[in-house]
């Protein structure tokens, strides 16, 4: 068979895919529609842009998102250690310079000797050759009734919402403090990674009225508001509760101002966008409110009176196909062994899950080429326990899953509950390791 590979869609799977495959000696053509054609959601032509948040979530190896990241880092992974050099502070989270490493992924591709990049939509997927659809939640519509008809089945999807971004020298510091929350992540003398403002209980009361009675984006006459839960729209957690935001991402536990000590009922939290702290996201505030209404509602936030907008937050909706019933363990749609797919497209959330999955599909898809069996990452390990959740859930309504400490399998023997993370931890390290011996690769 030619040891050449098609992978279509540019984002963090489609790169991390044909990074792998290209490191294995695969000539790879990657196909971005961009700018050719947009998206919704996309603002430049850069592989890898980051549309949502600007974190990979924690770092810390006791998180399954952490330990998710240790070992893609020992696959080489593109994304992974793209973004380690482009990281802001963010306490233990790892969040990066969105512009910075969506620049620096396009050129790494763009100098790998055995990639090519082609700006083109491709709109069929008729031949026999060894492909990667790897084209994300905003799938051209042309694309998504050719993956239909290839899988004989309807696509499912969720709707996904964007978080504003504000220009730094508008925000009021007399009011807003530096901190972290517990300090996480802080050296002695400093004075924290985040953007703080506390709210009392009228002001909090006031912006959840404010949520609640703002002027929203209509959805589409004819679909369900299916919304997934690790990325709900502000004013969707405000329907739930009066208090569901201080619970959840406005919680005010474990920050107090450094200078007063003071604490709040609610807090706001602004995480840098770049190197250079000129960008502040709103930490959870995701929202489908119209544009006016986010400035007149930001706006009226403690700190926030003279707020400029590098962006607002908005709605975009999200595709994905049903994994467990059309696609096997190593990514490969069952009824076509030649096509696998990859990212958000697959049921996973999250730019790392999306990230892995591409890691995966590359490795896999140059297996395939050489003619070898495909090693299937072990279950034990978040990139084989991901795998394993969107190729073999029982769900009745299959949905989009964050890797957790859920998916992984469970131990023979009891293990004390304070103890677990850490043995997961460990166990899928060393199964890893043992893994990467099967692909030849030295366990670092």
């Amino acid at each position: 068979m030619s040891k050449k590979l098609r992978i279509i869609g540019g984002g963090f799977a489609g790169s991390e895919a044909a990074w792998q495959a290209g490191n294995r000696g695969v000539d790879v053509q990657l196909f971005e529609m961009r700018p050719v054609k947009s998206t919704p959601a996309h603002q430049t032509d850069n592989l890898a842009e980051l549309v949502c948040s600007n974190s990979l979530r924690s770092n810390a190896l006791e998180n399954a998102s952490g330990l998710l990241k240790e070992e893609m880092r020992r696959l080489d992974s593109l994304i992974v250690k793209t973004a380690d050099e482009t990281r802001v502070p963010a306490g233990i989270a790892l969040a990066v310079d969105r512009d910075l490493f969506s620049k620096k992924v396009t050129e790494k591709i763009e100098n790998h000797p055995s990639i090519e990049i082609v700006r083109e939509e491709i709109t069929s997927l008729e031949d026999e050759h060894p492909t990667i659809i790897a084209t994300g939640p905003l799938t051209s519509p042309a694309l998504s009734a050719e993956i239909a008809r290839l899988t004989q089945g309807k696509y499912l999807y969720f709707y996904d919402a964007i978080s504003p971004i504000l220009h730094a020298d508008s925000i009021d510091m007399s009011t807003a403090f530096l901190g972290s929350r517990y300090g996480k992540g802080m050296d002695e003398g400093d004075e924290g990674d985040y953007i703080n403002i506390g709210l009392d209980e009228s002001e909090y009361e006031r912006f959840h009225n404010d949520l609640l009675e703002g002027e929203k984006v209509p959805l589409r006459d004819f679909e369900k508001a299916i919304f997934f839960e690790g990325c709900l729209p502000l004013e969707e957690m405000a329907l739930r509760g009066k208090e569901t935001l201080a619970y959840g991402p406005m919680k005010p536990v474990g920050i107090e101002h450094p200078e007063t000590g003071e604490t709040y009922h609610a807090v706001v939290q602004l995480r840098r966008e770049d190197l250079t702290g000129d960008f502040f996201s709103m930490v959870g505030f995701q929202t489908r409110l119209r544009y006016p209404e986010q400035k007149r509602i930001i706006q009226n936030l403690p700190g926030l009176k003279n707020a400029k907008f590098l962006r607002y937050g908005s709605l975009h909706r999200n595709t994905f196909i049903n994994s467990p019933r059309l696609v096997q363990n190593t990514l490969q749609i069952k009824r076509y062994s030649n096509i696998f797919v990859a990212g958000q497209l697959t049921g996973v959330e999250g730019y790392l899950e999306s990230a892995a999955t591409g890691l995966l599909s590359g490795i896999y898809a140059s297996a395939m080429l050489e003619g070898d069996l495909i090693p299937e990452a072990p279950p034990t390990t978040s990139l084989g326990a991901l795998t394993q959740y969107i190729t073999t859930s029982k769900q009745k309504s299959f949905q989009p899953m964050n890797i957790n400490f859920g998916l992984f399998p469970p131990f023979e023997k009891r293990v004390p509950k304070r103890d677990r993370r850490k043995r997961v931890g460990e166990r899928a390290l060393r199964d890893l390791d043992s893994w990467l011996e099967k692909l030849k690769i030295p366990a670092e």
